[in-house]
């Protein structure tokens, strides 16, 4: 029984150690962080961070597949038993109160920044687990929307330019927004 106990400890500091990375890398990409900042911010020592993570890469890994997962997981609540138009309007409002927590689209547009600083430093694996959640994310999203790949695309295509408007720091109330109001009287004209 102690054992079961130790283990859920070291799976909950794990954890820990994600998010904690998380909030790290979006703050400085994969090459501006270092193992040290997370270890400190988790509370712990190096050493016992490299207990939990083999290096580097693999907490990077983590943080981004926990992101990925935290936005399915964010549409799956907000669009339960729903298809079609109904789905894909409660998952983008879900999305907007998502990105209000910059350190969630910052690390979401950090994993595609670090695909290429990754991959020409020879370190392919970030990129293609990045791939692998990206590709897994909007497969769920065209299967809960209805299936069509057109409709997917669209609205994986209005993340990125909200995720765009968020990085650079436009406030909701900004005119930049109002398109987004003008394309949804026009999408529910056509439902």
């Amino acid at each position: 029984m102690a054992r079961n106990s130790m283990r859920m400890s070291a799976e909950e500091r794990r954890e820990s150690v994600v998010r904690a990375a998380m909030v790290e890398f979006a703050r400085g990409g994969y090459r501006g962080t270092s193992t040290e900042a997370i270890a400190r911010r988790v509370g712990v020592s190096q050493p016992y961070l490299f207990r939990l993570f083999p290096n580097k890469q693999a907490i990077f890994q983590a943080a981004a597949e926990h992101c990925m997962e935290e936005t399915w997981r964010v549409f799956d609540r907000a669009s339960e038993g729903m298809t079609g138009e109904r789905a894909r309007q409660a998952m983008g409002e879900a999305y907007l109160n998502l990105v209000a927590d910059r350190e969630q689209v910052m690390m979401q547009m950090q994993i595609y920044v670090s695909v290429f600083a990754a991959e020409s430093a020879g370190e392919g694996e970030i990129g293609e687990m990045a791939r692998e959640g990206w590709l897994r994310l909007f497969e769920r999203i065209r299967e809960r929307i209805g299936g069509e790949r057109a409709m997917a695309t669209e609205f994986m295509a209005h993340g990125m330019l909200i995720n765009t408007l968020v990085a650079l720091g436009y406030p909701m109330e900004h005119q930049i927004w109002s398109g987004f109001a003008e394309l949804e009287k026009k999408q529910a004209g056509e439902s």
